[in-house]
Order: C-alpha cells, then sequence, then structure tokens
C-alpha cells in the first residue's frame, strides 16, 4: 500500500480545501442554495462532487439561455 510522507499528506490536503473553497465561492457567487454542501462534498470526494457541480451548473445556465 502507498503511503503519504507528512509533507505530502499537508499538500495533499492543501489542494482538497482550495478545491473546495474554489466550489464554495462559485456555487455561493451564483445563488446556489447549497453551496456549503457543495463545498464539504469536494472537500471529502472532490473527484466526484466538483465534476457534477460543474456539471450541474452548465446544464442549469445552458437550459435558462
Amino acid at each position: 500500500m502507498y503511503e503519504l510522507s507528512p509533507a505530502q499528506f499537508l499538500l495533499a490536503v492543501a489542494i482538497w480545501a482550495a478545491a473546495a473553497m474554489g466550489v464554495f465561492a462559485h456555487a455561493d457567487r451564483h445563488g446556489n442554495k447549497h453551496a456549503t454542501l457543495w463545498g464539504v462534498a469536494t472537500f471529502l470526494a472532490g473527484g466526484i462532487a466538483a465534476p457534477l457541480y460543474f456539471i450541474r451548473y452548465w446544464l442549469r445556465t445552458r437550459r435558462r439561455a
């Protein structure tokens, strides 16, 4: 099994946190009622939640136009 060094772990957590804050900021700026949920989900499962959020956002804005 692969083990992360403490420095690598902190770097990974910093990247996850930055992605979560970015998704939260985008969702909040665009009036999403569940911005906090999207931010937390991105932190916990970023590879799934972030793409889902942006696909959902893209589909909703495309439908309005």
